[in-house]
């Protein structure tokens, strides 16, 4: 079953934006800029590091910078559970 995004928030998953510039392959002098996006865990940030791995293991563009931004979009805290159901007409 795949897991909504605002379950994940829950479970302390944030909302994570890394900007990356790599070194192009054939002109190491110019530099490119790749964004990567998903939910992952602040601050270990496991998705964002083993994307990272596949990226030095299996792509020529060496990295030159990698830019994290997060942001908690709901923390457990914020969230309250009611008992009970209303209904309207």
């Amino acid at each position: 079953m795949v897991e909504s995004d605002f379950a994940k928030t829950l479970q302390g998953y944030s909302l994570t934006t890394a900007e990356i510039l790599y070194r192009m392959p054939d002109h190491q002098s110019l530099l490119q800029t790749f964004v990567w996006q998903d939910f992952d865990i602040h601050p270990r940030f496991p998705k964002l590091r083993s994307f990272l791995d596949f990226w030095e293991a299996n792509l020529d563009g060496p990295l030159y910078k990698v830019t994290v931004n997060h942001q908690q979009l709901v923390s457990p805290a914020e969230v309250r559970m009611l008992d009970g159901q209303y209904h309207i007409n």
